[in-house]
């Protein structure tokens, strides 16, 4: 393992400008994952609203990934590739990744969306753990603490309630490269 690149209030400064604008992008595409939709026209508004922006898709090319976003329905993890043949539907659950190229750093940021209702109480469970998971992750997300205790939370309260981590996808450090320590 490397080490961790370490940045400048300057740097932090320029990389929150890059992640604000995939949080903003992500915030527009939120607002029309509906029914009847396909992935590559929620593909295609954020790559324009990040273009206008002044800002690149950060996973538009990398490593010959061929969109802007990366849209996951339901059963899949993570990497999802838009396409016009991938409509929504009620019920599914949509975890929508996004990444952005400014002034030299990355921005990349991540949700899950439900499609209408979803009327299976196991997926609803899935969804309110995920969800609880991830705001009890953010309270140790904290100078002094470690990322082990970020994991160990989320883990612990996704195994309570009867799921699982997948440990080949818990994030990354972003920066200058997309993919850090």
């Amino acid at each position: 393992m490397g080490s961790i690149p370490e940045k400048s209030l300057k740097e932090l400064k320029t990389m929150r400008e890059a992640g604000k604008i995939a949080g903003e992008a992500l915030k527009l595409v939120e607002r029309y994952v509906k029914a009847g939709i396909n992935t590559k026209e929620l593909d295609k508004l954020a790559e324009s609203y990040i273009i206008e922006k002044k800002a690149k898709p950060a996973f538009l090319g990398y490593r010959g990934y061929p969109a802007t976003l990366c849209v996951s329905i339901n059963e899949e993890i993570v990497h999802g590739i838009p396409r016009k043949d991938r409509i929504l539907k009620n019920g599914d659950i949509v975890s929508v990744d996004v990444g952005t190229y400014k002034n030299g750093f990355y921005g990349d940021t991540a949700a899950t969306f439900v499609v209408g209702t979803v009327p299976d109480i196991r997926v609803q469970k899935l969804v309110e753990t995920t969800r609880r998971a991830l705001y009890e992750g953010i309270k140790y997300a904290r100078i002094g603490r470690n990322v082990y205790d970020i994991s160990f939370v989320i883990q612990t309260i996704a195994e309570s309630d009867g799921f699982s981590v997948v440990r080949e996808y818990t994030g990354h450090g972003i920066g200058k490269k997309l993919h850090e320590e």
